[in-house]
C-alpha cells in the first residue's frame, strides 16, 4: 500500500485593519484572485490573539490601529510567534496598509527583511494583487481563464 502524500496547506493571511469596509474589500479581492484563507481583526489585540493560535503565511497590518500601531504589533509578533508555533523560526512576511500621513514611518520600516511593501488606504486592488503575487498562489477561475498560447 502506497502512502498518500500530505495535502498542501492552504496559505492563511492575517489582516488587521479597523475599517470593516476596507477589510471586506481586501478579503474579497484576495479570495477571488489568490488561493488563501483570511482571518481579519479590527484591532491589534485581536490580531495578536489570532496569530498566537494559528500559523500564517502573510500578515497584512494597517499602520494605524485603534489600540496600537501595526509596526508595534508586528514587532511583538516577531518575538512571540516562533515561540508558540513549533518548527517555525520566524514570523511571516508583512505588508502594511498605510495612509498618506504614514509614508515617512513606512519608509523607516522598509529596512526589515520581512516587510514586503505597502498598500495605500483606501485599498488599491492592483497594488494588493501585485504585492501578493509572489507571496500567495494565484487562483485560476473560469471568469478569468489563463491566456491561450498557440
Amino acid at each position: 500500500m502506497t502512502p498518500h502524500p500530505a495535502p498542501t496547506a492552504i496559505p492563511r493571511v492575517l489582516l488587521a485593519e479597523e475599517s470593516l469596509p476596507y477589510r471586506r474589500v481586501i478579503r474579497e479581492a484576495l479570495m477571488a484572485f489568490r488561493i488563501c484563507e483570511i482571518d481579519d481583526a479590527p484591532s491589534g489585540e485581536r490580531a495578536f490573539e489570532l496569530a498566537l493560535r494559528r500559523e500564517y503565511s502573510l500578515f497584512l497590518f494597517s499602520l494605524p490601529l485603534p489600540d496600537m500601531r501595526g509596526d508595534m504589533l508586528d514587532r511583538l509578533l516577531s518575538t512571540a510567534y516562533p515561540l508558540v508555533h513549533p518548527g517555525v523560526h520566524a514570523a511571516p512576511p508583512v505588508v502594511y496598509l498605510i495612509r498618506p500621513s504614514d509614508a515617512i514611518r513606512f519608509h523607516e520600516l522598509q529596512r526589515d527583511v520581512r516587510v514586503r511593501g505597502s498598500i495605500p488606504l483606501p485599498p488599491k486592488l492592483d497594488v494588493l494583487l501585485s504585492l501578493t503575487a509572489k507571496l500567495l498562489p494565484e487562483r485560476v477561475t473560469a471568469a478569468f481563464p489563463p491566456p491561450h498560447v498557440s
